[in-house]
């Protein structure tokens, strides 16, 4: 171990400063060594060193449940490592799309179905954003989305919605596809149970402020929805 650790060390508080001897160096004996590989083998394990302070003076069991804590931190850490590292080898090997292989078959689905182009590139950047921001839950939301346009009712409700884009806002028929948005979106989920992120989640607003600020017929007819909803 370098000086300069052993003296981190010491600054901490992890580890005591022995007296010196006649001649200013510090004296060091075996228990010293011992506290000093202790010390060590926790922070290569990557216990922070503020831990490892109150660890010393910790019972057994309090002890074990810090290293079983660690042990959780550390198995969430190498599962992000590998999922980094199998991101780094598909672009390695030139797949540079940021979205699972599904979500790319949802997508050309979604134009043989006679989506826009302009709605199959917006639902791809609201994929990208949620997958990248909340990817625990962005499976979830996907299969939720697809299973719903398996439904032919349902697509055309979603057809109807792409196709509103050119519309005026005044457009008395922008009152009627609100209208059956409500009524599908009731039947399918409830009252109380509407899909979506955790409440305190600010991605669901970023998602629809992107979708209403290319169309001022789709801004109104979200207005529209949550007035209806309730949300």
């Amino acid at each position: 171990m370098s000086i300069k650790a052993i003296r981190v060390y010491h600054d901490k508080g992890l580890l005591p400063e022995p007296g010196r001897d006649a001649s200013g160096y510090r004296r060091y004996g075996a228990d010293d060594a011992i506290e000093l590989i202790k010390i060590r083998t926790l922070a290569e394990s990557g216990v922070p060193l503020a831990r490892i302070r109150d660890l010393r003076s910790a019972t057994d069991e309090e002890f074990r449940q810090a290293l079983r804590e660690v042990d959780a931190e550390l198995t969430a850490r190498i599962d992000r490592l590998r999922a980094t590292q199998g991101r780094l080898r598909r672009l390695a090997d030139g797949h540079v799309d940021p979205l699972p292989s599904e979500v790319g078959a949802f997508l050309e689905q979604l134009a043989q179905w006679g989506f826009t182009p302009r709605w199959v590139e917006l639902q791809r950047d609201l994929w990208i954003l949620v997958f990248a921001t909340r990817p625990e839950q962005a499976n979830t939301l996907f299969h939720d989305q697809a299973d719903s346009l398996s439904d032919p009712a349902l697509r055309q409700l979603f057809l109807d919605y792409d196709r509103a884009h050119d519309l005026d806002p005044a457009d008395p028929r922008i009152d009627d596809l609100a209208r059956r948005a409500v009524a599908a979106t009731r039947n399918r989920y409830g009252a109380d149970e509407l899909p979506g992120l955790e409440p305190v989640s600010e991605i669901p607003a970023l998602v629809q402020g992107m979708v209403n600020a290319s169309s001022p017929a789709w801004r109104r007819l979200d207005a529209l929805i949550r007035a209806q909803l309730g949300v």
